[in-house]
């Protein structure tokens, strides 16, 4: 079969499309004939081996396993002997982070607990768009944030991947939702059900003077002290995403001393996990409508260098996608 892959740290440049062996499903896994996979920060965080301590992990000098891609869609063509859930021609999706990732190639296979049926009249590409910033944005709000129904709370970052789905996942929960984005996204946030909007390159969100409950950082700039200024005494910010190592620290240990002195809660949210509960809840917002993919583009296996070039510009409106 034909896979994406890299044997060195780099740039999309590093990325090869190569003849690679099928892989054979064990006896708790599903092999998946891939229709579509998503590009997500991890893939090219992982692509440059940068933040450089992510290589204690990855790979020191060279990356331990030579392939990307964890978001996938797709049809069920064998499954392992002790598989119940699903059987050969099922269309599923799901996410294969912790399985090894390998999304960008022809087949995959994946152990069942990390799939769930796709919903019938959600495309194979609007499915493949989902799992990652979906367990990024239902962990963040839900257990990190303890989002409630009427709070008042902003998505920073509301048209990128993860924020374009958080924005429709606290509106399903009930929340009055404030999305910030650039002026060329508002109407697209608008159009996922956010209540109010803010222009970022025309007002800066933590100094209207309004108070929030909840503030939802997806991109990572937002500093302490500009999240406590914005948040109620008794206010949460979870920040999903970064810019910098810099960042990181500080919102790690300034917002650590912060919760325990003004009683505010400031902090990272921990890393996503994938579990098929959460996948479960996933395809239930899918189904009933309540979250709809938003796609920017889609390019065909052989580009992904070029989809990951354009995932970098950090321009992208919701997801990008790779159908196989």
């Amino acid at each position: 079969m034909k896979a994406i892959i890299y044997k060195q740290y780099g740039s999309p440049d590093v990325l090869r499309l190569e003849n690679v062996p099928e892989p054979t499903p064990k006896d708790n896994e599903v092999k998946v004939k891939v229709v579509a996979a998503s590009v997500n920060p991890l893939d090219w965080h992982l692509m440059r081996g940068e933040p450089f301590l992510a290589r204690l992990e990855a790979g020191l000098f060279k990356p331990r396993h030579d392939r990307l891609g964890a978001d996938v869609a797709g049809r069920v063509v064998a499954v392992g002997q002790h598989v119940t859930q699903f059987k050969i021609g099922d269309e599923v999706f799901g996410e294969m982070f912790d399985s090894g990732l390998g999304s960008f190639a022809e087949y995959v296979c994946i152990p069942e607990a990390f799939l769930a049926l796709k919903p019938a009249h959600v495309s194979f590409e609007g499915a493949a768009s989902t799992p990652v910033v979906g367990f990024t944005a239902i962990q963040g709000l839900r257990d990190s944030g303890h989002i409630q129904a009427g709070e008042k709370v902003v998505i920073n970052g509301a048209s990128g991947g993860v924020g374009s789905f958080a924005v429709q996942y606290a509106c399903a929960c009930g929340a009055e939702v404030t999305a910030v984005c650039s002026t060329r996204n508002l109407e697209l946030v608008r159009s996922l059900g956010a209540h109010q909007v803010i222009d970022y390159t025309q007002t800066d969100f933590t100094r209207t003077g309004q108070k929030y409950d909840l503030i939802f950082d997806a991109v990572g700039n937002c500093s302490v002290a500009e999240l406590q200024r914005a948040l109620k005494p008794q206010g949460r910010g979870v920040v999903a995403g970064f810019t910098t190592m810099l960042r990181i620290i500080e919102v790690a240990l300034v917002g650590k001393l912060v919760s325990k002195r003004d009683g505010q809660q400031i902090g990272m949210m921990g890393t996503a996990q994938a579990n098929q509960e959460d996948l479960l809840t996933i395809q239930n917002l899918l189904e009933t409508g309540k979250v709809k993919p938003v796609i920017d583009r889609c390019y065909p296996l052989n580009e992904t260098a070029e989809a990951m070039r354009y995932l970098e510009t950090m321009r992208a409106r919701g997801k990008v996608v790779i159908m196989v």
